[in-house]
This record gives structure tokens, C-alpha cells and sequence, in this order.
């Protein structure tokens, strides 16, 4: 059911501007480091929103993201 695993790299795309964290997270790439998994499936009716995925940046700072949040990094730029 996870579409990302640990080590995994990824790129963040928050596509509406109004969201908070479009201008923090918008667009940065960087390694999964945990996944976690919670029950916010049953308040949302995507069980896919079970899963938690937390970030890590270059910079030191973290977040978490679901699913929806996340897409595959761009190749090129990692190799």
C-alpha cells in the first residue's frame, strides 16, 4: 500500500498557493527518513492517508507529508 519507503527521494508539490506550506515546501527534493502509519484513512475515506511520510531537508529541518503531497524526485538531478 506505500507508495514511498524509507530512502526513498522525493520532490514536494503543493500546488495551491494558498496552502501554508506551499512557499516553505513547494517544490524542494529530498530523502524519506520514516513512515508511519495512523488511522486518518477512516476520517477521510482514502485509506492511502494512513500512511505518514517524514522528510528530511538538507537544511536540517523535517516535516511530514501524506501521499498526495509527495511525487518521485527528478532523476537527473540525484544521479
Amino acid at each position: 500500500m506505500n507508495q514511498f519507503e524509507k530512502n526513498d527521494r522525493v520532490r514536494i508539490d503543493i500546488p495551491d498557493e494558498t496552502d501554508p506550506g506551499h512557499e516553505s515546501y513547494h517544490g524542494r527534493e529530498d530523502r524519506i527518513i520514516e513512515v508511519h502509519q495512523d488511522n486518518a484513512g477512516k476520517v477521510t475515506g482514502d485509506e492511502r492517508d494512513n500512511i505518514d511520510y517524514l522528510v528530511k531537508f538538507d537544511d536540517g529541518g523535517s516535516m511530514y507529508f501524506r501521499w498526495r503531497n509527495l511525487r518521485p524526485a527528478f532523476r537527473d538531478q540525484w544521479e
